[in-house]
């Protein structure tokens, strides 16, 4: 089964510029089974694609999230079917609670392009050389971002082969002339984000690859990409004090915090672990 792991829209993403269905339409034409949703700290998307009357039966739409942490980059991140937690659309959670959050709930979570842009990418964050403990903790990593170079992509791979995790591969497409640059094969068929789940769980493979993406902003910008690089950091850093406070509400409201030190879960849309 083949999947664009690592897909934005218009109607999830600030920075997107291709309507989800679109983005659909061009994977099938290009041989693809299913896509993962990726949007930055949003789900809105995929709750536009379950109002959506027509869908298409051949082909799988998955839930997930980017999710920009305070201070380890972005994350990718797939909850089990039926799961839904608020706090994973309100950016600027570190990434220790993040983990624990997204594994206490049943989810998977791992590095996105953990290789690439400054601010962007744990191994290019301010303290992204004191993370190395926790590698462990991932599930899986973006071993393959369509628009990243070469050498960012061989690194993400080494890093991923290191800690023996396996891999997703994505186009991180924004713009329509992206969609479908990078892909992920499963050995079998999946059909929700649980079945996803239980498959990177179990040790299964992935098969990734893809053809690098020329035209993002970085490459046309070359130095003068800085200048962005450094508005995203103060950006992100604004918006998630600005977040802080819906954040809070979140972690008390649904006692988050205290379910997870305790080992009780007391929200009943979580779906417990196979093993379990």
């Amino acid at each position: 089964m083949k999947l664009d792991m690592h897909c934005h829209t218009k109607e999830g993403s600030p920075d997107g510029k291709l309507e989800l269905l679109e983005n659909i339409s061009i994977l099938k034409q290009k041989g693809y089974q299913g896509m993962l949703i990726t949007d930055h700290n949003s789900y809105k998307a995929y709750r536009y694609y379950k109002k959506c009357k027509e869908k298409p039966d051949d082909f799988v739409v998955l839930k997930g999230v980017e999710y920009d942490t305070i201070n380890a980059g972005h994350m990718l991140i797939v909850m089990p079917t039926g799961v839904n937690l608020p706090i994973l659309e309100l950016r600027g959670l570190p990434i220790i609670l993040l983990i624990e959050i997204v594994h206490f709930y049943g989810g998977i979570i791992g590095p996105a392009h953990p290789c690439g842009e400054k601010f962007l990418s744990i191994c290019n964050t301010l303290r992204g050389r004191f993370y190395e403990h926790i590698y462990h903790k991932f599930d899986f990593v973006e071993g393959y971002n369509a628009c990243e170079d070469a050498d960012s992509n061989m690194r993400a791979m080494s890093l991923a082969q290191k800690h023996s995790l396996p891999c997703f591969g994505g186009s991180d497409s924004h713009k329509e002339d992206c969609a479908g640059f990078g892909y992920t094969i499963l050995q079998e068929d999946i059909a929700s984000e649980t079945e996803l789940i239980d498959y990177i769980r179990s040790g299964k493979p992935t098969l990734i690859g893809g053809r690098h993406y020329m035209h993002t902003t970085k490459a046309k910008l070359g130095k003068v990409n800085n200048v962005l690089v450094y508005s995203f950091w103060l950006y992100n850093k604004f918006l998630a004090l600005f977040r802080r406070k819906a954040r809070n509400f979140e972690l008390m409201e649904n006692q988050l915090l205290d379910s997870i030190r305790a080992g009780k879960r007391k929200d009943p849309r979580y779906i417990p672990l196979r093993d379990e």
